[in-house]
């Protein structure tokens, strides 16, 4: 079936409200699509919509706010879900997995402490269906790194977190445990000194592609992009594509549709004046005959599922 998105439009759910996803990521299971996204209205933090046409989206529910459950976890963080004057912690670039071997689907998430960007955490949820309230296992900083805007990727029996850190000059991949709710090792750290972030990682033909925008607050820039034979090998330099802005956004995720193979770009368009009203833009992510990307502007997408 085929369906028109318009970029840069205000995306509303089939109940006429603002989608408000940000900075989040997408999950297939069982013949729907759950999109994952910063909500920072009222006390939200994530909300889930969910799709069979990648178009019509419903509104699921909240999955994690500030009164949201939370629980010890093997690894000692820091669980709370609010400033100590009440107020609302910073929760950015929500992403989530399924762990075929745990049966639960796991969020990883960049959180601050809502006063400031000093803390630089990685945080954890889980919850045992997608559609499902999560359950907040708390901040930590991996292997006593910072940890910023930040991503994962599954190759295989491998999941993998990417996030920036050192003050955002470095990208580091941690290969995580095999339930996922830890890092067991830092296997990578990528293009030291050169400012990367908003990370996304897509695998074609056999090769992974990292795409990353430089670091200008709200404001887009030239996205740039590196290959590897392995998550944990060597990457090239970078290299841009797009335009200087890259159309004006700034990527959140890579969305792979199973049913035809095609690989879409998702992106933010964000408003630093208004928050609540940033943008969604989708791109068709193409390849040469080299496996090289490309990445071409539209203002209508159609998506075929």
């Amino acid at each position: 079936m085929e369906k028109k998105l318009i970029n840069g439009e205000i995306w509303k759910d089939i109940s006429g409200n603002t989608i408000h996803a940000h900075g989040g990521h997408m999950l297939f299971w069982q013949g729907n699509y759950y999109w994952y996204g910063e909500n920072r209205t009222g006390n939200r933090y994530v909300s889930v919509y969910k799709s069979n046409d990648l178009v019509n989206w419903e509104y699921v529910r909240d999955v994690l706010t500030t009164n949201s459950r939370t629980m010890e976890h093997r690894v000692r963080t820091d669980l709370r879900l609010k400033t100590d004057d009440g107020g609302k912690i910073n929760i950015e670039r929500p992403k989530v997995i399924y762990n075929e071997k745990t049966g639960k689907f796991v969020m990883w998430m960049h959180m601050e402490n809502g006063k400031n960007y000093n803390q630089a955490a990685c945080a954890i949820a889980v919850a045992n269906a997608p559609d499902e309230e999560l359950t907040y296992l708390g901040a930590f900083n991996p292997c006593g790194y910072m940890s910023r805007d930040c991503t994962l990727f599954v190759d295989g029996s491998e999941a993998y977190f990417i996030s920036a850190s050192r003050d955002n000059a470095d990208l580091h991949v941690y290969r995580l445990t095999e339930d996922y709710l830890n890092v067991d090792a830092l296997v990578n750290r990528l293009w030291q000194g050169e400012y990367r972030e908003a990370p996304a990682v897509v695998k074609h033909d056999g090769k992974y592609f990292m795409f990353s925008s430089f670091c200008t607050g709200w404001a887009p820039n030239q996205c740039k992009y590196a290959t590897a034979r392995s998550m944990e090998g060597r990457w090239s330099m970078l290299t841009k594509i797009g335009d200087e802005t890259t159309y004006r956004t700034q990527p959140a995720f890579f969305l792979n549709v199973e049913s035809t193979g095609d690989i879409y770009y998702v992106a933010d368009r964000w408003n630093g004046k208004d928050y609540n009203d940033s943008r969604y833009v989708i791109l068709p992510l193409k390849f040469d005959a080299d496996n090289n990307p490309v990445l071409e502007y539209h203002e209508e997408v159609k998506i075929i599922v």
